[in-house]
């Protein structure tokens, strides 16, 4: 949406004053205080002497410069949102209690710290447009979910700037608590690109200021913004000294900013696997005994493990009660009682930034109860709570996710409460069982036994094989997690466990039929672990366990000289696990290597030894849905071999619809072996 230019920036908002706005009175008995005594004063009474201090404890910062970026049609983003919030601090005499901190634009170096300068240009761009550019670009930029004003390059450097100096005087000392009245808001503004209402990341570029100007290194962002903050958890995707948690409506991928980023997989990677963690709600109308619950059962433990220096928090109120953009529930209260959790972390050390909030009366009532608890007050009591059932399951899936990574973190305390529970079977346990009893009596499958206890309680009863396994000279390892339901309904909103259940069918029906038409053997492996605790702060190997073992045990010791590698969905990061352990034995005996990806990442061979990823490149095939990014992305592209598009997005479905494609890719590799053997001959 865009604005008409008409409302020109006033002269004086091209130099920063940080008191632009008249500040709150302050009483008599105030101003004594901060009286300098004499020496001899100070000798005189049994009172120490009174530093230069105003004796605040919580700052705050605010101009209302923010609010010329405006859009003339009107818009949820709207100027009102921070006077708004100011008002009701005024009034509620929270603003005398507080020190009014200086505000300033974003510096171009601090804004590089976390975006690209294509982004910084093109932000300060906007300065210059007309009427007319903002008429024809209007298009464009509600692709983007923005509106743009001349004066919105300003309003958003004036925007992070504030978050910076709320955050800098916090990390300094010179208060322990701050609070930033600012907008545009930040958290969905990636390092390349502004969307979302978003132009800079205030936090992620605050964030990334701290660290470099001051001692503390170690910072934890809690976003409770109803939308997922992907600009934020992307900026600090790969790093251990951030810890990123959001609590967001999901939908399976389908609420803004859409996509399969804001899941609950999405946990980092490399340094930073496990340190961004996702709560992502299934529907809206969560309330405050779901946040609560989160909060205690997750955010909390986590917290306390991380133990961070500085708290940091994205504080949306588009969750609130009467917003409906959010169409959620939470209360002042509840609002209250999570900053009061979160004001126990860091010896105190909060930061508190607006984000989102479209409701006028529940964002101000929000923010003002979050600001009491910042000056000290309790929380008001909330009546018996008990958290929704979803809100219990999709904490219990959390649980069991983060507990590969967090040893506080214990999924068996946050598993739902059912009435059925000593006699009852998961769904994917149950899926699991069904196909394994359809191809034991359709094809003969025999169970592999596993030897050691870990592999047997974790994946006993997973691994089948024909018959001929042993003596046939060429075997196909079929490796995936079919009954894992996050994993095949991807983004779909719904489930039916018959029609899952006939996919699996389906699809084992068509593999089998064939691998045997060709005289193959055939090693099926369900990678879909059953859930145990997990106590170790490291990422789950076990899946590559399971497939090292099979290759030492049973593969190479089988008369094979040809072998097909198939991955299908997660089975995929198993596949490379084996490429990366036995890559010597891989290469000498392996001809072909398929991966069926739906819409998540590719694996690609490890790096070492070079010859690997070379063999890789010449020797696989990758099936995608022909709206997956690796299509587009060629840094990506050219570290695979064959790339396939496949018009399907259902991953069990897409796997049926590659067949063909993957049938001719193995006979054409299957033969180029052959030739060479007869050559050779």
């Amino acid at each position: 949406m865009a604005s008409s230019s008409s409302s020109v920036l006033p002269q004086s908002a091209t130099q920063d004053h940080p008191m632009d706005v008249d500040l709150p009175s302050i009483s008599a008995s105030s101003s004594s205080l901060t009286k300098v005594r004499t020496p001899a004063e100070a000798r005189a009474t049994s009172l120490p002497p009174v530093l230069r201090h105003d004796g605040f404890q919580v700052g705050y910062v605010y101009s209302t410069k923010m609010m010329t970026h405006s859009c003339i049609h009107g818009h949820p983003e709207q100027p009102e949102r921070i006077s708004r919030i100011f008002d009701a601090l005024k009034q509620a005499q929270c603003l005398e209690k507080m020190r009014r901190l200086p505000i300033r634009r974003v510096l171009r170096e601090e804004a590089l710290l976390v975006h690209s300068e294509t982004l910084w240009n093109k932000i300060l761009a906007m300065h210059s447009m007309t009427e007319q550019d903002i008429a024809d670009s209007e298009a464009y930029y509600n692709e983007l979910s923005l509106y743009v004003h001349p004066s919105t390059p300003y309003a958003a450097q004036l925007s992070c700037g504030g978050v910076i100096e709320a955050a800098l005087a916090v990390a300094r000392g010179e208060v322990k608590k701050s609070l930033a009245i600012v907008r545009p808001p930040g958290h969905h503004a990636e390092p390349d690109e502004h969307m979302g209402f978003c132009f800079f990341n205030n936090v992620s570029v605050a964030t990334k200021v701290v660290q470099l100007r001051t001692p503390i290194k170690r910072i934890m962002i809690l976003d409770w913004d109803i939308h997922h903050g992907n600009g934020t958890q992307k900026a600090f995707y790969d790093d251990p000294s951030v810890l990123y948690v959001s609590l967001h409506r999901y939908e399976g991928g389908n609420f803004y900013p859409n996509g399969p980023f804001g899941g609950m997989t999405s946990c980092g990677e490399g340094p930073g696997v496990g340190f961004s963690v996702n709560i992502p709600w299934p529907e809206a109308g969560m309330g405050d005994a779901d946040y609560l619950l989160a909060f205690q059962k997750i955010i909390m433990p986590i917290a306390l493990e991380f133990a961070p220096e500085l708290v940091i928090i994205s504080a949306g109120f588009d969750a609130a009660r009467g917003d409906d953009l959010g169409e959620c529930d939470v209360t002042p209260a509840g609002y209250a009682h999570m900053t009061h959790m979160l004001s126990s972390l860091a010896n105190g050390k909060l930061v508190v930034a607006l984000e989102g909030g479209y409701c006028l009366d529940a964002i101000s009532n929000s923010a003002l109860a979050v600001a009491q608890v910042m000056l000290g007050e309790i929380p008001e009591q909330l009546p018996p709570l008990v958290a929704s059932e979803v809100a219990t399951e999709t904490i219990w899936q959390v649980a069991t996710e983060q507990s590969k990574y967090w040893k506080n973190v214990d999924p068996k305390a946050c598993e739902p409460i059912e009435d059925v529970e000593p006699i009852a079977l998961s769904v994917p346990e149950l899926l699991k069982a069904h196909r394994l009893d359809y191809l034991f009596r359709t094809h003969g499958m025999l169970e592999i036994p596993f030897a050691t206890p870990a592999l047997i309680e974790r994946f006993g009863s997973q691994a089948v094989c024909t018959q001929d396994i042993m003596e046939n000279d060429t075997l196909v390892v079929f490796i995936h997690e079919f009954g894992n339901l996050r994993a095949e309904l991807d983004s779909v909103m719904y489930c039916d466990i018959r029609q899952e259940h006939s996919y699996l069918i389906d699809c084992s029906k068509e593999l089998i039929k064939w691998v045997t038409s060709e005289g193959y053997a055939l090693l099926d492996v369900n990678m879909f672990a059953k859930p145990v605790k997990a106590n170790v702060r490291q990422p789950d190997d076990s899946a590559t366990n399971v497939m090292t073992y099979l290759w030492d045990n049973y593969i190479q010791l089988t008369d094979a000289r040809q072998i097909i590698l198939v991955g299908h969905g997660p089975g995929c990061a198993a596949l490379m696990g084996l490429l990366q352990h036995r890559a010597a034995n891989v290469m000498r005996s392996v001809q072909a290597v398929v991966q069926v990806v739906a819409n998540c990442h590719v694996p690609v061979a490890p790096k070492d030894p070079r010859q690997l990823r070379e063999w890789y490149v010449e020797n696989s095939l990758v099936a995608v849905p022909s709206s997956h990014k690796i299509l587009t992305d060629m840094k990506i592209y050219k570290k695979h071999g064959f790339v396939t598009r496949i018009d399907e997005e259902k991953p069990i479905k897409l796997i049926i619809k590659a067949l063909p494609v993957i049938q001719k890719f193995v006979k054409g590799k299957l033969a180029l072996t052959s030739n060479a053997n007869a050559r050779r001959s």
